[in-house]
């Protein structure tokens, strides 16, 4: 006589959900280890045979690449693979924090004015004001007004990105504040702030994740273009801009001081690019239902 036995459910796993979100949004992945990499290769520097890039050696000076100096030397004999992954600490910390920094002032503005109207028709006027400047020139005025420092730069990239934030916030709350689970809360006396803090806050963190992925993004190449102009940080300090700065009059005999630190450029900011198109796939519900 046969025995039926019935099918054993089958159970989704962590790790076959994250197959599955692996499978879905690469991008993800691939922007997450190209961003990981430059990450490490700049906070373990001084663990991966660099020596100090601020050291001078003018006998060894614009050497190629080679087994003793992995990417060649510059102008004044300093090892330009050191210098590109210090150079790296500078440009990451810079987005990073200009990415956090904007976020958080361009939140806090974008609820205020969403919901609080008299604010609103003052400060989105300023908003627009800033942002009728292209981002770079506003950022080059802020720096000139002060003297070249990293914690300037930061600040005048900050300035130069938070009206983007806060108008992203404040669609999203005009939108939000509209909904019956807001007016339900209003309905029942909960106080302005704590319907921001449970309601509105948690529907914005989506779009602002994708918008910190795309600000840090910009905040390196802006940094970088400021180091390059001049306008950024000292000479002294190296950053990837400064190091393609310092060798763009010697491109044609020695190519490498401006290729390896373009190349690391170029990487991060693919990465974080690739990182911010996958999150946003991932987050935005309209995408996210096509997969």
């Amino acid at each position: 006589m046969a025995i039926e036995t019935a099918a054993a459910p089958i159970r989704v796993t962590p790790p076959m959900v994250r197959r599955r979100l692996w499978r879905r949004h690469p991008t993800i992945l691939a922007g997450a280890v190209i961003l990981a990499v430059m990450v490490l290769a700049a906070l373990l520097a001084p663990w991966l045979g660099t020596i100090d890039p601020t050291q001078l050696s003018p006998i060894r000076r614009l050497r190629p690449p080679s087994e003793t100096y992995w990417f060649g030397t510059d102008l004044l004999g300093r090892d330009v693979y050191s210098r590109t992954l210090y150079g790296g600490r500078i440009s990451l910390f810079v987005g990073f924090t200009v990415a956090t920094l904007a976020l958080a002032a361009g939140l806090f503005l974008g609820l205020v004015t969403g919901f609080i109207r008299p604010v609103d028709g003052i400060l989105m006027r300023i908003m627009d004001g800033l942002m009728a400047i292209p981002a770079i020139l506003l950022a080059i005025a802020l720096v000139a007004l002060t003297q070249a420092s990293v914690q300037n730069v930061i600040i005048a990239i900050t300035i130069a990105e938070i009206p983007r934030v806060t108008r992203l916030v404040r669609s999203v709350v005009l939108t939000l504040r509209e909904q019956p689970f807001v007016e339900a809360a209003y309905a029942t006396g909960t106080r302005l702030p704590v319907i921001l803090v449970r309601h509105i806050l948690p529907n914005t963190l989506a779009p602002l994740i994708v918008q910190g992925t795309y600000i840090c993004a910009a905040a390196i190449i802006a940094e970088s273009i400021l180091s390059f102009i001049g306008a950024g940080t000292p000479p002294t300090v190296p950053t990837w801009g400064n190091i393609i700065a310092e060798g763009r009059s010697y491109f044609q005999v020695a190519p490498h001081i401006i290729f390896f630190p373009a190349l690391f450029l170029s990487l991060t900011v693919l990465g974080v690019n690739l990182l911010g198109d996958g999150l946003r796939d991932l987050l935005d519900p309209r995408l996210a239902s096509r997969h």
